[in-house]
């Protein structure tokens, strides 16, 4: 019995919580500035051969998921949880407490405490005060003593749970990471232009994830600079589920796209050596799109065409004009050059069709699915609600004690508590003490 109350007490402890929010912070502070993740190699020639090894064996390139670091945060969970089981019994009879049954002797003893005498009788000095109070916003009850009548009122009771609340916004968001880091996942996948694909690619991993859908990718549009830089880029995607379009969005930088609990962030992409090329039919408005490599010929049957790329002028890594090559049957073969997003409209025999030519892409999409994450905002939301309760809000009493001085006068005794900002508590009793005094009272 002794060991398990030892037990108790040691992960009950402040102590105990100090020292593991330090050394979290510490080990912290050393998974920041020491690269995660890396190629052994990278140690070695940054750390040398012996601090290398010390790394691989304490886990430091891989320390949030070591299993030390995972244990001191068990530690701090159970520190937590024990702690708030052990004290939370004492707040709670605090914030439901019997204000009334306080004992006047008690009252006198309070470092906020003043005494006046009134001109009237025990009841009507009662009424008074309690309309005063209720107009100074403070909800009174009362109850009479054989002596004379007790009057009580609070503000802030609640305010003690705020500790508790901070406890448990703590415990969500772990809660919320343990749960993302089983049932979630974070990867990569790159998807060329009119393709589509129902896998990813786990990060650090060469295993492929189901999505249990498709994702495709209809188009990518990027701007340039005047020096070649990438200015902006965009991708649109269609989400097929079961074989149906279900979603279609056009996602970029710090604007994704979510589907089932699975969110894809625009992150990079690539340039291929192959071009799109896009036939509109101006009959029936129906388009046709064609991946076609730089000098290779294309043969549309169907239509008895021939056409291809044979030439480009690129600016750096931006392709600026396109060069095509066109023949309808056995006419004279047509050439003529587009920029990106420009159309050509081209008469063949009778048919008109507009064409449209561009570099081919493909889109680099970082996809995760975190199911804890909704955890992880509630309990943020928690700790700036308990932060501001246990900080900004105090728990606040006042008492008063009527007892008879005379045969139509009455002995007021106010005396007031908090349980923090007692110097600032000094304020608002000086106003409570004013208020209750004038009009007739002697303080």
């Amino acid at each position: 019995m002794k060991t398990t109350t030892q037990i108790w007490d040691f992960f009950a402890s402040v102590k105990l919580a100090i020292f593991t929010l330090c050394a979290l912070s510490l080990t912290s502070i050393i998974g920041t500035v020491i690269p995660q993740g890396e190629h052994f190699s990278r140690y070695v020639n940054e750390y040398g051969s012996v601090l290398a090894q010390i790394f691989q064996v304490l886990d430091i390139p891989t320390m949030y998921s070591s299993w030390w670091f995972r244990g001191l945060l068990g530690i701090l969970c159970t520190n937590l949880i024990v702690c708030s089981i052990d004290r939370f019994p004492t707040a709670w009879r605090l914030i439901t407490a019997d204000q009334l049954s306080v004992n006047p002797e008690r009252l006198k003893r309070m470092d906020h405490h003043a005494t006046w005498t009134v001109s009237s009788s025990l009841r009507e000095a009662s009424e008074i005060l309690t309309a005063k109070l209720h107009a100074a916003g403070w909800p009174t009850s009362s109850r009479e003593e054989h002596d004379g009548i007790i009057l009580a009122s609070q503000k802030g009771a609640w305010s003690r749970l705020g500790v508790y609340i901070v406890h448990l916004s703590i415990l969500a968001i772990f809660a919320g990471g343990i749960l993302g880091s089983f049932l979630g996942f974070k990867g990569t996948v790159q998807i060329p232009e009119t393709e589509s694909t129902d896998k990813v690619f786990a990060s650090g991993s060469a295993e492929p994830i189901d999505l249990g859908f498709a994702i495709r990718c209809n188009s990518f549009d990027i701007e340039f600079y005047d020096n070649g830089m990438p200015k902006e880029y965009r991708s649109h995607l269609t989400v097929l589920d079961k074989g149906k379009e279900v979603r279609d969005e056009a996602i970029e930088v710090n604007k994704p796209l979510s589907y089932k609990g699975i969110t894809f962030y625009q992150s990079s992409y690539e340039g291929y050596k192959d071009f799109l090329l896009r036939f509109t039919d101006t009959a029936d408005n129906k388009t046709t799109t064609f991946k076609a490599t730089f000098q290779n010929e294309l043969d549309w049957s169907e239509k008895d065409l021939r056409f291809g790329v044979i030439n480009v002028e690129a600016q750096g890594n931006q392709v600026i004009r396109t060069k095509i090559w066109l023949r309808d049957g056995d006419q004279q073969p047509l050439t003529f050059w587009l920029k990106p997003g420009e159309k050509k409209e081209i008469q063949l025999q009778g048919k008109a069709y507009s064409l449209s030519a561009k570099q081919m892409y493909a889109t680099g999409l970082q996809v995760a699915k975190d199911p804890g994450v909704w955890l992880v905002y509630i309990g943020c939301g928690l700790m700036l609600a308990g932060l501001y309760m246990a900080f900004f809000l105090s728990h606040r009493r006042i008492w008063l004690s009527l007892s008879h001085d005379g045969d139509n006068s009455t002995v007021v005794q106010l005396a007031a508590s908090t349980n923090k900002n007692k110097t600032g508590f000094s304020d608002i009793f000086s106003q409570i003490s004013r208020l209750l005094t004038d009009n007739g009272g002697r303080p």
